[in-house]
């Protein structure tokens, strides 16, 4: 029998984490609460999570110091919730590691939707055989879920892997800002650019020879963006 997904869940608010905690009980998963990243950090060195959900503002450490830390040492999915809606805090969020935000108030559906999304990218033992993109200079791993450029390792977030992956998969072809939302973070992120700028920003970094005169993600401006390989 299948084990549960854990899904570890930090927020201050009684009110969340008691609705949270019925809701994906109810859907089959093993839930744990924290009222703080410090709290969230001891629970997770003996209770491996497959899934963070976490607010922003908390007492002791907050949500943005908790994704930083996580992400320093663990390429777990995470999930932002919080009652700040603006851009700029979705992109710093972003930034930390987050893989993706929900702004309360919030449906229960699309939040278990984003749940399960970000869950169906995290690898498992019996996950089947997958095998490899070799494009150009990208020699991409999908079972190991490894990047190589040149035949050096490249280092990537889980978001940022299928973000590559997608686009390696769709090389030479002008993929559209809603196509690449819509493929990485499903049909409810659509109408969140940010999301995209953010993590392209992040990849070019971590690819490209001159993340400042991209060569392997090109801009389509207005559009979206083309992935050329190399030779």
């Amino acid at each position: 029998m299948t084990e549960p997904r854990r899904i570890l869940v930090v927020d201050d608010e009684p009110q969340i984490t008691r609705v949270l905690r019925t809701s994906l009980s109810s859907q089959g998963y093993d839930i744990r609460i924290a009222n703080d990243g410090e709290t969230a950090l001891e629970i997770l060195k003996d209770w491996p999570a497959d899934l963070v959900i976490t607010d922003l503002s908390m007492p002791n450490m907050d949500g943005l110091e908790l994704c930083r830390r996580l992400r320093a040492k663990s390429q777990v999915p995470i999930v932002v919730l919080s009652v700040k809606g603006e851009e700029r805090t979705k992109v710093r969020a972003l930034d930390a590691g987050a893989d993706d935000y929900v702004t309360k108030p919030f449906g229960m559906n699309e939040l278990l939707a984003r749940v399960r999304a970000n869950l169906r990218r995290v690898a498992t033992p019996e996950s089947p055989a997958a095998g490899s993109i070799e494009a150009g200079d990208f020699r991409i791993d999908l079972d190991a879920h490894t990047v190589k450029i040149h035949g050096r390792e490249v280092h990537l977030t889980p978001k940022e892997f299928d973000l590559l992956t997608y686009l390696a998969r769709h090389r030479g072809k002008v993929i559209t800002h809603r196509a690449l939302l819509s493929a990485i973070w499903g049909p409810n992120s659509t109408e969140q650019p940010e999301y995209l700028r953010v993590f392209v920003g992040q990849l070019r970094k971590k690819i490209e020879p001159d993340a400042s005169s991209p060569r392997y993600i090109q801009t389509e401006p207005w559009v979206g963006y083309r992935f050329e390989p190399g030779n």
